[in-house]
């Protein structure tokens, strides 16, 4: 594990939280097996009674950040190294970083991904292909979006 990215500090902090939170997630999780039991029964999902007001309220999403305004070339994938790289030098505008359906979200992806977009993002480490030349090429995905 890279102490750069997962630092003693931060790892203490995620331990704390998981032992003071450990009963609340085993009881949500609890709730989301009886909730998948009852959908795999035939109920259907709805929207939170308690939510009504935010839906039927008056209000408006903020503007489009102008980093994310040409979405006309983007590419999504895994945070794996060799995809991080193939999509910073594939010409598209945006690359998502798939942390979520993309990737098997095991701790250990986890952890290698943050590591993998901190080194491209940063160019902390030069990546060298077979031939001995930087893998990065000069030309790069504008906005790297996280999800």
């Amino acid at each position: 594990m890279d102490d750069r990215i997962l630092t003693a500090p931060a790892r203490t902090f995620v331990e704390d939280l998981t032992r003071r939170f450990r009963p609340r997630i085993d009881e949500l999780l609890e709730r989301r097996r009886a909730t998948q039991a009852r959908f795999n029964a035939g109920a259907r999902p709805d929207f939170l009674p308690d939510t009504a007001a935010v839906r039927s309220g008056d209000w408006k999403v903020g503007a489009i950040p102008a980093d994310l305004q040409d979405r006309r070339v983007e590419i999504t994938g895994p945070v794996d190294r060799k995809m991080i790289i193939n999509a910073l030098n594939c010409g598209a505008n945006v690359f998502m970083a798939d942390f979520e359906d993309a990737s098997t979200p095991i701790w250990a992806n986890m952890v290698e991904g943050q590591f993998n977009l901190a080194s491209a993002v940063h160019r902390a480490r030069e990546d060298r292909g077979v031939l001995g030349v930087s893998e990065i090429g000069n030309r790069h995905a504008e906005v790297a979006v996280y999800r």
